[in-house]
């Protein structure tokens, strides 16, 4: 199974993207997680920790400078340039390098290419998109099996929501996320630009809070807590089973 995981710039879907992918691991599935933000932080999300994510940035920069092997393969690319995630999950870092005239396939190689090629099957990959609608406006019907769109009760966060609820249509399932909801208030804003579709509402959760703030995973601090607990519902709605009410 392929996830894409879209929205604005901190609405969220980089802590919505490493919890499912924990989540899954967790559940028995082997999980691969790309990280297509241009500000990779899915590492953090997943547990890696802040540094270490960051080494993670220089080791596919490298390729540019002639310090790392070249891989020719979307496979070879996710066993050389991936990291070992807690629970099993493999990281790859996909920000694409910039190179007007690549000479292999991981010089010039982007996120929605990784997402498309990267066979599903037993295995469950895991894509956290680039901010905003880039990756998602380019990505073809049939590259990922889901989509989900995260957003939060801001109207500039919900103008993206219904852009990309508009561009993934027809293009996956679609799964809607109103996240950090404190409030009916919220949710009634959410609502009034989203409209009555189905929603997966994660509440403000002190837990994910305090990981945001200390570089830590959410799952790793409390895989209970109110916000936590959605998400790791999800993966079972995901994965073909109902969402307990």
């Amino acid at each position: 199974m392929k996830i894409a995981v879209a929205g604005k710039g901190g609405a969220g879907k980089t802590t919505v993207s490493g919890t499912v992918a924990r989540a899954f691991a967790r559940a028995g599935h082997e999980v691969i997680a790309l990280d297509a933000d241009a500000n990779p932080m899915l590492g953090v999300s997943l547990g890696v920790g802040p540094e270490r994510t960051e080494l993670l940035l220089g080791v596919r920069q490298g390729l540019e400078d002639g310090e790392v092997e070249h891989e020719p393969t979307i496979e070879g690319m996710v066993e050389r340039f991936g990291a070992d995630a807690p629970d099993g999950v493999r990281l790859v870092v996909a920000n694409r390098i910039d190179n007007n005239s690549p000479g292999c396939q991981c010089c010039g190689v982007s996120a929605d290419q990784l997402l498309r090629e990267l066979e599903g099957g037993d295995r469950t990959v895991i894509c956290d998109l680039e901010a905003g609608l880039g990756t998602l406006s380019r990505m073809a019907p049939g590259n990922a099996d889901a989509v989900l769109v995260v957003a939060n009760p801001t109207a500039k966060a919900l103008e993206v929501a219904r852009r990309a609820i508009e561009m993934a249509s027809d293009k996956a399932e679609l799964i809607v996320l109103a996240n950090r909801v404190r409030d009916l208030a919220d949710l009634d804003a959410i609502r009034a630009v989203l409209g009555d579709r189905e929603l997966i509402v994660i509440p403000e959760d002190p837990t994910i809070a305090r990981a945001d703030r200390d570089g830590l995973a959410p799952i790793d601090l409390d895989e209970d807590s109110p916000g936590v607990s959605v998400l790791v519902a999800l993966v079972d709605r995901l994965a073909g089973a109902p969402v307990p009410a």
